[in-house]
């Protein structure tokens, strides 16, 4: 980034001892495992809530009670600025996400209606199809860049028809979303934002007062408060749904396919009892946790002994709080039967609980299964070196899998 990592001035509030020379953009990862490298975070002597001084200066917590404070305390710590650092931040408010209750809920209904059980059931076989479609696009060629030609692709063709984005724009909108969420430079971030604005601002006009049956039609046709719903907070609204569409669960795929491909006799274990998929999804979503969430400070709070500003920024790698030895037994070891209590939360906090939670589940079972089935014995290409490129989220930018066709 041309900006986001530099050094801030360190403020006359926070102790010396609680600052930590480390980047949460940036930081060595043994063979894409990002959370055991994270974990080093929390070395004896070290402390645990610290201030970086990267990305425009910022707090990090790394344990399960104090992410818990900061992701789930709606009334000390805002949404308002959903990364680091505030001035790489959407040009519009993405509502509901960057809006903090009680103001939050009339949008989140909004939001909650395109992606109800409902949908989400009449979905499930289009995803199907889909995943099949793509696996064996590849599977007789015994290789695929799986980041490339899969995760990029399946969640981001179920969401495009929730929207109702023609087939044609996929791609475009890829780019637009890798711009946002893992850009190469500030000024790329914030070119992305003013296209993906653009391409919103496009479908309302061309849907404004029609009948049709997708996302964005419903919401030109909703109202709030019993008036229409402003241009302005429309392009916000879709431009969140689009790029949450564009993104998380691809991140979560790469992480899942990458766990299978390193240990055969986990993956053996699923292909045999596909009962126990369902579980696999919710373990591996816990142990590889992609969102680093941000908060700002909304008041002058104390926190885990130290004093935080209004004003200040709060970085939250959630994965911390589901490999906590104080919140689960064993938590780097991956057990499909773990008991759902306590749960992760890979989805958010309370206020904030990630709307498109079911879906994200129903395609990464759709993927468990039907790629097993196909695809029972894979393996990572010999001799790559696997990266992770962490904005947002984490992601692996490539996964070359190998496997035998016949």
């Amino acid at each position: 980034m041309d900006d986001a990592g530099a050094v801030a001035m360190i403020p006359e509030h926070v102790p010396r001892d609680r600052v930590r020379d480390f980047n949460i953009y940036s930081y060595d990862v043994d063979d894409a495992d990002f959370p055991q490298a994270l974990l080093k975070l929390r070395q004896p002597g070290e402390p645990e809530t610290f201030w970086s001084p990267h990305n425009g200066g910022h707090w990090v917590v790394t344990r399960a009670a104090t992410i818990d404070a900061v992701v789930n305390d709606a009334e000390r710590f805002s949404n308002r600025y959903v990364g680091i650092p505030k001035a790489l931040n959407p040009t519009r408010l993405f509502r509901p996400l960057q809006i903090d209750p009680p103001e939050q809920v009339k949008y989140r209904m909004l939001v909650a209606e395109a992606l109800s059980p409902r949908v989400v059931a009449t979905l499930r076989e289009d995803a199907r199809r889909l995943t099949v479609e793509l696996i064996e696009g590849f599977r007789a060629r015994g290789e695929c860049d799986f980041v490339v030609e899969f995760a990029q692709h399946m969640p981001i063709g179920i969401f495009m028809s929730i929207v109702g984005v023609p087939g044609g724009d996929r791609l475009p909108l890829l780019a637009i979303a890798e711009k946002i969420a893992r850009p190469t430079s500030d000024a790329e971030r914030m070119q992305g934002y003013v296209e993906l604005d653009a391409y919103a601002l496009g479908m309302i006009n061309e849907r404004r007062g029609g009948s049709g049956d997708d996302f964005v039609s419903y919401l030109c046709r909703s109202t709030l408060e019993g008036e229409p719903i402003p241009e302005d907070e429309l392009i916000g609204i879709i431009s969140l749904v689009m790029i949450a569409g564009l993104d998380t669960v691809s991140g979560a795929l790469g992480f899942f396919a990458r766990f299978l491909a390193r240990n055969p006799d986990r993956r053996r274990e699923l292909r045999d009892d596909p009962a126990l998929i369902n579980g696999a999804v919710e373990e591996l979503l816990r142990r590889y946790a992609t969102p680093l969430m941000a908060r700002e400070v909304r008041c002058d709070l104390e926190l885990d002994g130290v004093s935080m500003r209004k004003g200040d920024m709060v970085t939250a790698p959630l994965v911390l709080h589901n490999i906590d030895d104080a919140k689960f037994e064993d938590p780097l070891h991956v057990d499909f039967r773990r008991p759902r209590k306590p749960s992760h939360i890979t989805f958010g906090g309370q206020a904030h609980r990630c709307l498109g939670a079911m879906l994200a589940r129903t395609e990464l079972q759709i993927f468990l299964a039907e790629w097993l089935a196909r695809i029972p014995e894979f393996s990572i290409r010999p001799g790559c070196e696997l990266a992770v490129r962490t904005r947002v989220t984490s992601i692996m930018p490539s996964l070359p899998l190998v496997w035998d066709p016949a």
